[in-house]
């Protein structure tokens, strides 16, 4: 497969390239949740850092409610992250899943 080792490294090389540049452009990215009908939003980057959040002023007296939204937002908003990554994981094999069992 490998004419020697030296073909085998620049493979390598350029797959620790690509995967710098994938890491990059995940974070650059943005996703945007909304919850409670857009009464909560929550913006998250790619490294799951919350970025930003916007509540409607009618959930500020009921605490509960706010609550329930927020944390649903933030969890659907770490899930959007989560599968991005693993969408852009599996284009750098071509679309084939190496882990997936058949």
């Amino acid at each position: 497969m490998f004419e020697n080792m030296g073909d085998m490294g620049k493979m390598l090389e350029g797959m620790q390239e690509n995967a710098k540049k994938l890491q990059a452009e995940l974070e650059s990215k943005t996703f945007k949740v909304k919850s409670g009908g857009g009464m909560v939003e929550v913006a998250i980057n790619g490294k799951g850092e919350v970025t930003d959040i916007n509540i409607d002023d009618s959930l500020l007296e009921d605490k509960d409610s706010l609550q329930i939204l927020l944390i649903g937002a933030i969890n659907d908003a770490y899930k959007m992250v989560e599968q991005n990554r693993q969408k852009s994981a599996l284009g750098m094999f071509g679309g084939m899943n190496p882990f997936e069992s058949k």
